[in-house]
C-alpha cells in the first residue's frame, strides 16, 4: 500500500467497486497491469518538451527510446506513415488538427452532438464551436444512419474546410470513402475521430479511415485499452493543404504542422510515462489474443444489443456494428438520467446519453449508452451479456421495488467474482 493512508484506502475502494460490477460505459476499459505499473513509474519524473532528437531539455536519451518506440509501434499497428504520441486525450489531439489546418472563423462539418457527435467536432460550449463556423449533419430519422444525402448538401452549401467523421455514440461502421468523395467535391481535408473503434480497426474488424481520411484522431483507452491518452497518424505525410514552402522552396508538410499544433501550440511537456504505456498497449495490440478479443467484443455487443430487442427495448439503427449501442429508452417509460441511477444501485455502470432528436434536456436525456470493451476484457460471452439484459430489464420492470433491486445486485456481485480483475493485487 502506498504511505498515504487515506489516499490508498481511496484507491482500494474503487478496484473494490470495479471488481464487483458490470462495467457497461463504452467508453471505459480495463488496461493490462503492464499498462498501468508503466504509467507509475519513473518516467514521471522527466520534463522533455519537443520530440526525440530535438529536445529543450537535456538528459532525454533513453526518453528518445521510449517515444520512438511508440511512434513506431503505433505505425505499425494501424498501417501509418506518420504518428504523434503526445496529445494528452482525444480533445488535445482533435483540437491540434484543427489548429493545424483552421484559422479562427473557417467552417468545419461534423456529426451533430445530439446525434452521437462529440463535443470536439463543433460543439458550441467547445472550443471547436466557438472559434470555428461549425456545421453538423445527422442521422437519418428512419433508419438512424448517418445521412449521406445531408452531408453532401451540408459540405456543398458551407464548404468546410474542414470535414470530420466519427462520434461518440454511434454503433455503426463508416463510409469513410463517401466522405472522402464529399471532401474532394468541395475541397476539403478529411478527418477521421476514432476514439472509440480503434481497437476494432486495428484489428482489421471494421473499415480502415486511413485509406481515405487525410488524418486520423483517438484516443487509446477505449477499445485499444491502453492508458487515458491521445494520438494523430496519417497514413502518408503530405503537403500541408496551404501549398506553403520553406525557405528552400520544399512544401511545408502536414505533419510538421501537427507536431508544431501539438507543441507547442496546445500543449506543453509530454507526459512520458504515459507515452511509455502506449507503446505497450500497441504492442499488445498486435498480438493474436488482442485480435481473439477484438472480435468478442463485436459478438458481445451483438449479443447484448439483441437481447435487449427481445425485451423490448429500441436500439437506435437497430443494432451495431462495432462496441457500443444507444438504447431509446421511451418504450419503457424511464428516462436516461433516472435509469442510469437505478442500474448504479445494483453496480450496473452506464451513463445517460441523448438520442437522436431527443425531446428530453441533456441532462435528462432519453437514452443510455452501453458498450461492451471493458467485459470482454474480464472474460465475459455471449451468453453473459444475454444474462446482463436480463437484470437490465428486471430492473427497470421492477424499479421502484428496492427488495428485487437488492437482489439484483446480490446476484451481480456474486457473478463477477467468477471474471477477477487484476487478480492477487489488494493494493499500490
Amino acid at each position: 500500500m502506498i504511505k498515504d493512508r487515506l489516499v490508498g484506502e481511496l484507491l482500494t475502494r474503487e478496484l473494490a467497486r470495479q471488481r464487483r460490477g458490470v462495467e457497461l460505459i463504452a467508453s471505459e476499459n480495463f488496461a493490462s497491469l503492464d499498462v498501468i505499473r508503466t504509467m507509475g513509474s519513473w518516467l514521471n519524473n522527466k520534463y522533455a518538451e519537443g520530440y526525440p532528437g530535438k529536445r529543450y531539455y537535456g538528459g532525454c536519451e533513453v526518453i528518445d527510446e521510449i517515444e520512438g518506440l511508440a511512434i513506431q509501434s503505433l505505425c505499425k499497428l494501424f498501417g501509418a506513415g506518420y504518428a504523434n504520441v503526445q496529445p494528452h486525450a482525444g480533445a488535445q489531439a482533435n483540437m491540434a488538427v484543427q489548429l493545424s489546418l483552421l484559422k479562427p472563423g473557417d467552417a468545419i462539418l461534423g456529426l451533430n452532438l445530439a446525434h452521437g457527435g462529440h463535443l470536439t467536432h463543433g460543439s458550441p460550449v467547445n472550443f471547436s464551436g466557438m472559434y470555428f463556423r461549425a456545421h453538423s449533419y445527422g442521422v437519418h430519422p428512419d433508419t438512424g444512419y448517418v445521412n449521406m444525402e445531408q452531408v453532401r448538401e451540408q459540405a456543398l452549401e458551407h464548404r468546410p474546410k474542414l470535414i470530420i467523421c466519427g462520434a461518440s455514440a454511434y454503433s455503426r461502421d463508416w463510409d469513410y470513402a463517401a466522405f472522402r468523395t464529399i471532401a474532394d467535391e468541395c475541397g476539403a481535408v478529411l478527418m477521421a475521430d476514432i476514439a472509440h473503434p480503434a481497437g476494432l480497426i486495428a484489428a482489421g474488424l471494421l473499415s480502415d479511415p486511413l485509406k481515405q481520411c487525410h488524418v486520423v484522431t483517438s484516443t487509446t483507452h477505449k477499445t485499444l485499452r491502453g492508458p487515458r491518452g491521445g494520438i494523430i497518424i496519417m497514413g502518408e505525410d503530405i503537403p500541408h493543404p496551404s501549398g506553403q514552402t520553406d525557405k528552400k522552396g520544399n512544401p511545408v508538410m502536414m505533419g510538421q504542422r501537427l507536431n508544431s499544433a501539438v507543441f507547442p501550440g496546445t500543449q506543453g511537456g509530454p507526459l512520458e510515462h504515459v507515452i511509455a504505456a502506449k507503446a505497450v498497449a500497441f504492442r499488445e495490440a498486435q498480438t493474436e489474443d488482442y485480435r481473439k478479443y477484438a472480435a468478442q467484443v463485436i459478438r458481445n455487443a451483438a449479443a447484448l444489443a439483441q437481447a435487449l430487442v427481445d425485451r423490448g427495448f429500441n436500439i437506435v439503427s437497430g443494432g451495431t456494428d462495432n462496441h457500443l449501442m444507444l438504447v431509446d429508452l421511451r418504450s419503457k417509460s424511464i428516462t436516461g438520467k433516472d435509469a442510469e441511477n437505478l442500474l448504479i444501485r445494483a453496480d450496473i455502470t452506464t451513463n445517460k446519453n441523448m438520442i437522436p432528436n431527443d425531446p428530453e434536456k441533456p441532462m435528462i436525456t432519453s437514452g443510455i449508452r452501453l458498450g461492451t470493451a471493458a467485459l470482454t476484457t474480464r472474460g465475459l460471452v455471449e451468453g453473459d451479456f444475454v444474462r446482463i439484459a436480463e437484470w437490465i430489464h428486471a430492473l427497470i420492470l421492477h424499479r421502484s421495488e428496492d427488495a428485487v433491486i437488492a437482489s439484483i445486485k446480490s446476484e451481480i456481485n456474486r457473478y463477477m467474482e467468477g471474471f477477477p480483475l487484476y487478480p492477487g493485487i489488494e493494493g499500490l
